[in-house]
């Protein structure tokens, strides 16, 4: 019963967010609290939420400490010169841009956290799909894809997890994947250069003004800025027309994003590139706390939520020494903190309700269980077939701890070593990180202003075929 009941809550909280008929906020939390009363167990709803919130509030303070932190660095300009690359890249074609998105997604990936990931590619390149009308949802299910992949870095969690939980070296997982995860970062990139080119098909070749290629000294910087007047904006014209609106899903239009159409330009506030917020002295006082918080965030010197409480601390204290200019800062980038955080809390709720009723459990066992006898010999595919559901449906520490030891043990008896079942367990992660139960989607659907059902509707199917992909590498090179 309990399996069922699982199965049927998290369905209908996606069909729910999917068709628009609750925000996930609301579903986050009324939908687990009513499947908790049909369990039996509403008494301890109590218990179940707070135990969540407990466990996801580390989580919660690093994304708010975070998304201030680089919200500061953004507003100083430290990331301008990363967005001038860009633009001068992409250019204003649609093809140059998804690629890009995809291609900033993963090198910031480096870096282990999907959070920061996010805002650094959302506030690079929101403003361009902004302004050219391009479908945002394609810049969110591209970064969300791309960073899946990236994922996988023995400091990014899955890998570190597989191998505690299976006490085997995390490189003996990792180094002989790298061929498979290689093919995986390829398909993100064909994936962004077939959907950059249906843009493109749909909204014609477009190019930016000749100020932006000839005069860089008063070269436009695409970046969502908190502060500073709109000045110094950007001017497309059409260079060939194409057929708008056409070819394209209602879901993975320009209108996909959840935002009404209009022509108020919000993704380009703070573009000036004589901004008030902008603090050039500083740019590499700037930057060097930046790469060393990064290093201490891979070294692990200090748990992440400290070290960003610290950060943006720090940034706020010496960018903005005046108390006014602070608060203002903290104002500018309040919506979004309030906006993820929120979420998170929210997710505590249906993450709280899963563990606590021991619906997670029973659902596992009865995946495991389910396996076929004759698939023994097989069980590195059938634990690469079974990490895309399960990491997608429950935590990286639900299935690495919980449900991948089972397998292991399941594979040994059949002869297919640990190694492999742990090489197998990481090739979900493209689509885990489009997981409802994952806060940092909340950080790109939010920032990028696009609902989380159309984010769900169009990603879902390229982060499988993507997962799928790697595991395919991983066999077809013998690595699985």
């Amino acid at each position: 019963m309990l399996t069922i009941l699982g199965f049927v809550m998290i369905a209908t909280f996606l069909v729910l967010i999917m068709m628009k008929k609750m925000s996930p906020i609301a579903a986050l939390v009324l939908i687990p609290a009513l499947f908790c009363v049909f369990v039996g167990k509403g008494a301890h709803l109590g218990d179940y939420v707070l135990e969540g919130v407990g466990n996801l509030a580390p989580t919660a303070a690093m994304l708010m400490f975070a998304i201030v932190y680089f919200g500061v660095m953004i507003d100083v300009g430290l990331f301008d010169p990363i967005v001038r690359g860009i633009l001068r890249f992409c250019k204003a074609d649609p093809v140059r841009i998804v690629v890009g998105t995809a291609l900033l997604a993963a090198i910031v990936s480096l870096d282990g956290d999907g959070s920061t990931t996010f805002m650094i590619t959302v506030s690079a390149m929101y403003p361009l799909y902004k302004r050219l009308k391009m479908s945002l949802v394609v810049m969110t299910g591209v970064a969300a894809t791309a960073n899946g992949v990236m994922n996988t870095l023995p400091w990014g969690g899955p890998t570190a997890r597989a191998a505690t939980a299976l006490k085997v070296d995390a490189a003996d997982i990792f180094v002989p994947m790298i061929p498979a995860l290689a093919m995986g970062l390829v398909a993100v990139f064909l994936l962004s250069y077939a959907l950059g080119l249906r843009e493109r098909k749909r909204l014609g070749t477009l190019s930016l003004d000749e100020v932006l290629e000839k005069e860089t000294a008063s070269e436009t910087v695409l970046v969502g800025a908190g502060g500073g007047a709109g000045g110094g904006r950007m001017s497309l014209t059409k260079k060939t027309t194409g057929a708008a609106g056409s070819g394209t899903d209602a879901s993975e239009g320009p209108g996909a994003s959840g935002e009404a159409d209009d022509d108020d330009d919000d993704g380009f506030q703070g573009l000036d590139p004589n901004r008030s917020t902008l603090r050039p002295k500083l740019y590499w006082f700037n930057a060097g706390l930046t790469v060393v918080l990064l290093t201490a965030m891979i070294m692990e010197w200090l748990p992440i939520p400290v070290l960003f409480l610290l950060g943006a601390a720090l940034a706020l204290t010496i960018n903005f020494p005046h108390m006014p200019d602070q608060k203002a800062r903290i104002a500018a980038h309040a919506e979004n903190v309030l906006n993820v955080t929120g979420m998170v809390f929210a997710a505590a709720v249906f993450t709280g309700v899963l563990q606590g009723t021991g619906m997670v459990d029973s659902m596992a066992t009865w995946l495991v269980d389910a396996i076929p006898e004759g698939m023994g010999p097989q069980m590195g595919l059938v634990t690469g077939l079974l990490s895309l559901p399960l990491t997608y449906f429950m935590s990286n520490d639900g299935f690495y701890f919980g449900v991948l030891p089972v397998l292991a043990e399941a594979g040994q008896a059949h002869g297919v070593s640990t190694l492999e079942i742990a090489r197998a367990s990481i090739a979900g992660q493209a689509l885990h990180m489009s997981s409802p139960l994952v806060p940092a989607v909340y950080v790109l659907v939010g920032m990028a202003k696009v609902e989380f059902g159309d984010h769900t509707k169009f990603t879902v199917k390229w982060a499988v075929l993507t997962s799928l992909v790697v595991l395919g590498s991983g066999i077809l090179f013998g690595i699985i």
